[in-house]
């Protein structure tokens, strides 16, 4: 039962929303609703607690503060976040909430209760394929953007007060929620316009991911706004006074790059902090003036400004004459300060700030904002279009999903002078099938800028692009490797699936006439074998690239006899190279083969440097090469082997994702024989015998192995990476101090090994 201090603490809670919801309740009727929702919702969580201690109504409470401050919805999603997890965790039902509340809130009730039993993996034991499984969860989960938006944006504000409590919980749902969260709900975040929830979101996953960044970056932000308060207040000040004195009503406020950004800015282009420019930004917010266009007033502040501080024309960002597709306008420019430092400033009106703040939810709160709601309707479309065809496969839908949340945008225009968005990347065929799909069938070329192009031209922003046709023109197969957008690739995949499976079963005779000279049936061992062979994914498409001569038969008596090693070979093969060995070969007994045993997940598995003592075995991914000191996470594969990745490796939240139940607490322990790879990148000035000084004060100095060096000089800068064997982070972290006190060298960064 709660104590006196729960309730109080309830009851502060709730009060603190029903003071933020009588801005949002049109009359007495709506706000007595969100009474009602508070008492019902208080009553069915009675005594229960959250695994931080405390009760459970705290969370509904915090996910409808959110709801209502940061998101700006109004009195039935606010009654919504209340009730959301009602049906999930008590006894009563969505029919019970549509008698008490209506059925709008009821059916948003029942769209939120879906996805979580859909990210919870629930009612879905007889499926045996858990990858898939989880991604066609997340395919039904979309489905509910095409009900009502609300859903997600309420799932949105749950996800955040999740991570904002994220502390409670124990790793491997620390992991879970972590990947899902950067995956899907950052880059929804973003796509809806949400960027404080966005951000807010990232730096969390940093704070968790990257402990050590996290606390260092945050706190050298601090140092910096100490450092330059002053100069950023100087810069403002005769731009204040400026615009006073043409009369608007503005505010001023400063901010800086988040802990996130600047360590993904650091990580993707492989620089320190220090050569991070764009720490601090200025935002101009004005009310606009009667009987001017908004636009027109961005613009004139911009030359009020640009008065006094020299413009960088080439970062002039223009998003108030073409908006972005999620309905954010703005005008962005960078200003050279007195003390030499480049400072980005942002324009908006008091409108465009709360559509920029608060997202699509925003549009409901102003008029007038057509072309921002077409602009969102478009990208619906888009996901509708993908979820409706069934020859999308979930896992499928998820990746195409991602890439169309993260997608950058381009605008090109039609001879008319008509713009449309396509994502960065698109081609000239993908604007061909944007425009009508029988333009994409028939189309043999374009003309951009009225130059003619090849269809697989890629497009930049401001093309103006003509498609020519033919009537007896259909499409090619190899169109599938140069479009970018699925709406293009699905057309294309619908109008080819006839050849291809006629294909199929061609290869498919092919290989069964191949295999019946040498005495063989089609087995599926023999199947696997050939995918190995040849680095296929299945077996279609193993019959699709024989039929049209990719795969060759000729040695194919020769890799049936393959895999007939020694037993022992055979097995420590499976255990260290799980990819090379099918285990269900008919030529290994399995009696022979102690069975591994299954992993405790709930227990931390450590990763021992003499693998004899351990029954598993693990293997460091080449997607990211984590060392020990790197924060880690395991997954179980189909083998029973542990993979580990670094927490922050895109694979690894890609599969967390959708592998969420084969995730492990991978621990290191101390490694003092085995040697990991690793890279630094390293950058300087350029001078006789550098590179030669460099590599002997590694390998003599410091007694380390080289792999790989690569150095490149221009204009008397060198640049360039060495690979090389270290135990652990603290021996790397040891040669890149030691490389920073070498003439002429002045950075040297860890940066991703490529192992092509």
């Amino acid at each position: 039962m709660f104590t006196q201090e729960d309730n109080e603490l309830i009851q502060r809670e709730f009060e603190s929303l029903r003071i933020a919801s009588l801005k949002r309740c049109a009359n007495q009727e709506e706000y007595e609703d969100v009474i009602r929702a508070f008492e019902f919702a208080n009553e069915a969580h009675k005594g229960v607690r959250r695994r931080s201690g405390e009760p459970y109504i705290i969370h509904p409470i915090a996910v409808a503060k959110i709801v209502v401050q940061e998101i700006g919805l109004g009195y039935k999603s606010i009654v919504t976040a209340l009730l959301h997890d009602i049906v999930e965790d008590t006894e009563y039902t969505v029919e019970d909430i549509e008698r008490l509340f209506g059925s709008k809130v009821a059916s948003l009730v029942d769209g939120l209760t879906k996805i979580k039993s859909a990210m919870d993996n629930k009612h879905n034991s007889n499926q045996n394929d858990e990858k898939s499984m989880q991604a066609e969860n997340f395919k039904r989960i979309l489905l509910t953007l095409n009900d009502d938006v609300r859903v997600v944006l309420i799932k949105l504000a749950d996800r955040l007060h999740n991570l904002r409590t994220i502390g409670s919980m124990p790793e491997r749902k620390k992991d879970k929620i972590l990947s899902e969260s950067m995956y899907i709900f950052v880059p929804l975040a973003h796509k809806l316009g949400l960027y404080s929830m966005k951000s807010e979101m990232e730096n969390i996953w940093l704070k968790y991911r990257e402990p050590e960044y996290y606390n260092k970056i945050s706190q050298r932000v601090e140092n910096l706004i100490e450092e330059r308060g002053d100069a950023i207040n100087q810069f403002i000040a005769p731009i204040s006074q400026a615009l006073h004195d043409e009369g608007y009503n503005f505010t001023i406020t400063k901010r800086t790059k988040t802990p996130y950004s600047i360590w993904r800015k650091m990580e993707s282009k492989g620089i320190p902090f220090e050569q991070i420019y764009d720490l601090f930004a200025v935002r101009i917010i004005f009310d606009p003036k009667e009987g001017i266009a908004e636009r027109k007033q961005c613009w004139d502040i911009y030359s009020i400004i640009s008065e006094f501080y020299r413009s960088k024309m080439d970062r002039i960002r223009d998003w108030v004459s073409v908006p972005k597709s999620n309905g954010y306008e703005a005008l962005h420019c960078t200003l050279m300060s007195q003390n030499g430092n480049w400072v980005e400033v942002q324009i908006r009106s008091e409108r465009m700030n709360q559509i920029a703040e608060k997202g699509v939810a925003a549009h409901w709160s102003y008029k007038g904002v057509n072309k921002s709601e077409s602009e969102l309707d478009k990208w619906l479309t888009m996901v509708r279009e993908v979820l409706e065809n069934p020859d999308v496969s979930a896992l499928e839908f998820l990746d195409k999903f991602h890439e169309g949340l993260l997608a950058s945008e381009i605008y090109v225009f039609t001879p008319k002078g008509e713009s449309k968005p396509l994502p960065k990347g698109a081609t000239a065929l993908d604007f061909a099938y944007y425009i009508h799909s029988k333009i994409g069938n028939r189309a043999i070329a374009a003309k951009v800028n009225h130059r003619l192009v090849p269809l697989s031209h890629e497009l930049k922003n401001g093309d103006q692009v003509e498609i020519i046709t033919s009537d007896t023109q259909k499409p090619q197969r190899e169109w599938l490797e140069y479009v970018h957008t699925p709406k293009a690739k699905d057309i294309i995949y619908d109008s080819l699936k006839a050849d291809i499976e006629d294909a199929i079963s061609k290869g498919q005779h092919i290989l069964e006439s191949e295999l019946a000279k040498l005495g063989v049936k089609v087995q599926n061992r023999v199947i696997r074998k050939l995918l190995i062979e040849y680095k296929l994914n299945n077996k279609d498409e193993l019959y699709n690239k024989i039929a049209t001569g990719v795969v060759k038969l000729d040695d194919l008596d020769k890799i049936l006899r393959k895999n007939n090693e020694n037993k022992f070979v055979k097995y420590w093969k499976l255990q260290f190279f799980p990819n090379s060995v099918n285990e269900e070969e008919d030529d290994i007994n399995e009696e022979e083969v102690e069975k591994k045993p299954a992993i405790d997940k709930k227990k931390d598995y450590l990763l021992k440097e003499n693998t004899i003592d351990q029954t598993l075995t693990y293997k460091v991914a080449d997607c990211c090469n984590p060392i020990p000191g790197d924060a880690i996470v395991g997954f179980v594969d189909a083998n029973n082997n542990v993979i580990v990745h670094k927490k922050v490796c895109p694979k690894a939240i890609s599969l967390a994702t959708v592998q969420g139940e084969k995730i492990i607490n991978a621990k290191w322990t101390k490694h003092t024989i085995l040697s990991f790879l690793a890279r630094i990148s390293l950058r300087g000035i350029d001078r006789m015998g550098i590179v030669n000084e460099i590599t002997k004060f590694i390998t003599l100095d410091l007694n380390v192995n080289i792999r790989k060096i690569h150095f490149e000089t221009h204009d008397g800068i060198f640049d360039g990476y060495i690979d090389l064997y270290v135990h652990d982070t603290q021996d790397l972290d040891m040669i890149i101090n030691r490389l920073l006190t070498v003439k002429g060298v002045e950075s040297v960064t860890r940066t991703d090994v490529k192992t092509n």
